[in-house]
């Protein structure tokens, strides 16, 4: 077989180990479904279990990498703070060498007969979780024949002349080594690859154990890679969460690259492949060990380094404090005012909603989004601040405490009918090229000038307390959804006369209407309290 042939013999084992890889860790993500992110926010909170919740949460991604960036992903949502991340990072670190471990027994043979009994499993069962599990096990039966395939590749390449000579240049040059192998494990997004052929060209004599430990610095280090470019596009704590990781995993190499001679010598044992993987599990067992008790010393050190840019702090709770604890009236008053802030935006949302459907603006679709974040932000922050002063409260304030959380809860709710359904129709609207008719246009119009009223009344409403108001509120949201639903028949009528621009934007054009609708609703839910009990209108519903 030629060196050519060779090459692509290893370069063909790459790609199999990759592609298993990745088919493993799909299946097994979509096994867990959304139960990681509900374990993650559990778990982090307590750090000796963050740390075992890294080690199985890398298991099922497959990747520390991966890991890290969902990590990312829910610092950037402020599902989760750094100091609670800290712990997992050092579990994704040892979680990452379960796979190596795995690789370095003389299983590789085991990889064909593994996929081919996995694909007809998959094949034959109609049952979702076995399809998922099967797909994992081919993906691992992949991975098995990959790494088989690697063997045979450098097996032979390591007569050729070139590439010998080549590994004799990293040999010579650790910080080459460390650096190539950290670039090709940034390529692939997996440190196992790297570490796994590092395994193969020590087995068959091409470099010695230290020489690997300097590919397990590198395939260490180049794991920050995948994390570091999904915090790109996020926040401040998800840049926080990566460069987290980032520094740990610098941090750990060089806290033991100038002992590697003696690191190596003591846990040598003779049979290579087992002792590349065993230095791997040994050198992040003791990383995390020695990092562990400085995890709050290092999350408020990344915190200060890697604070907030100018544009990021310009929005955050602005009138809660927890210093104001002690006094539930102040708490009372300090959240009133943030929940008006938080009213204001959504009323915001709300004016931009319409202008929605009449010209493709990406700049407003990024504006609503980024305003329901806030929304999202506030609404949580809001509800926390209240409940931690909910029980020990007077009477009287814990029901304006519960009336502010429920609308609150309805604010949240409109700003994501804006930013969920009304987006997505209006993106509908604008891919298919329609447009609503003249007469539907003058509809929209009016009934978002209702909406908009009745949103305005509402929050004035929450403000005062007044119950004329209150009534007013009321009046209107059924005024309003009187509107809706001769506006629906109306349409109708259109359909039936063949309107050409009511027939291609029917489904569109009602679900508008009954989405502004759902904001009427939301935003006048609070209003019912104020009345109950004292209806001097006789406006409210009489039940039998």
């Amino acid at each position: 077989m030629g060196v050519h042939s060779d090459f692509i013999l290893t370069l063909g084992g790459v790609a199999l180990f990759i592609l298993g890889l990745n088919m493993a860790s799909s299946s097994l993500e979509k096994l867990a479904a959304d139960r990681i992110r509900q374990i993650v926010t559990t778990l982090a909170r307590q750090p000796i279990f963050g740390v075992g919740l890294g080690v199985a949460l890398t298991f099922v991604l497959q990747s520390s990498g991966a890991a890290t960036s969902l990590l990312v992903g829910l610092g950037s949502a402020g599902v989760i703070t750094l100091s609670q991340v800290m712990s997992v990072i050092l579990g994704t670190a040892i979680g990452s060498t379960i796979t190596v471990q795995v690789l370095s027994f003389n299983i590789a043979q085991f990889g064909l007969p593994l996929f081919a009994v996995a694909f007809f499993v998959q094949f034959l069962s109609r049952r979702r979780g076995v399809v998922q599990f099967a797909t994992a096990v081919m993906g691992f039966g992949l991975v098995f024949f990959g790494l088989e395939v690697i063997q045979l590749g450098t097996q032979s390449l390591r007569e050729f002349d070139g590439f010998v000579t080549f590994v004799n240049v990293l040999r010579e040059n650790p910080l080459y080594a460390m650096a190539l192998t950290a670039l090709f494990t940034a390529i692939v997004h997996s440190s196992a690859v790297t570490i796994s052929i590092g395994m193969t060209l020590a087995q068959h004599g091409t470099m010695d154990l230290t020489d690997a430990m300097y590919w397990i610095y590198g395939a260490n280090i180049g794991t920050t890679a995948t994390a570091l470019l999904a915090a790109s596009g996020g926040n401040y704590v998800g840049r926080q969460v990566a460069w987290a990781h980032t520094l740990y995993k610098v941090a750990a190499v060089a806290l033991f690259v100038f002992f590697t001679p003696y690191f190596v010598g003591f846990f040598e044992s003779g049979a290579l492949a087992r002792d590349v993987a065993n230095l791997n599990t040994i050198y992040n067992l003791v990383a995390a060990v020695v990092f562990f008790p400085f995890i709050s010393v290092g999350s408020k050190f990344v915190e200060r380094v890697f604070g907030p840019r100018a544009d990021e702090v310009e929005f955050s709770v602005k009138y809660l404090s927890k210093r104001d604890w002690q006094n539930p009236a102040v708490v009372v008053a300090y959240a009133e005012r943030e929940v008006l802030r938080m009213a204001d935006i959504v009323l915001l949302m709300i004016d931009d909603s319409l202008q929605l459907f009449r010209v493709e603006d990406p700049d407003r679709v990024e504006r609503i989004r980024r305003s329901d974040d806030r929304a999202d932000l506030l609404a949580r922050e809001l509800n926390l601040y209240l409940a931690g002063q909910m029980d020990r409260a007077p009477e009287g304030l814990r029901e304006q405490m519960l009336r502010m959380m429920y609308f609150v809860t309805d604010l949240e709710a409109a700003a994501d009918v804006v930013d969920n359904q009304l987006l997505e129709l209006a993106q509908k609207k604008h891919n298919l090229r329609v447009d609503f008719s003249a007469e539907g246009w003058t509809e929209l119009d009016q009934l978002f000038k209702s909406v908009v009223e009745v949103a305005q009344m509402s929050v004035a409403c929450f403000q005062s307390r007044d119950k004329d108001l209150a009534a007013r509120v009321i009046f209107h949201k059924r005024t309003t959804r009187k509107l809706e639903q001769k506006f629906r028949e109306t349409h109708m009528s259109r359909l039936v006369k063949g309107t050409p621009e009511s027939l291609v934007t029917s489904s569109i054009h009602l679900d508008v209407l009954g989405e502004y609708r759902r904001i009427v609703g939301l935003l006048s839910n609070h209003v019912y309290g104020l009345l109950r009990g004292t209806d001097p209108y006789g406006i409210l519903p009489r039940r039998e």
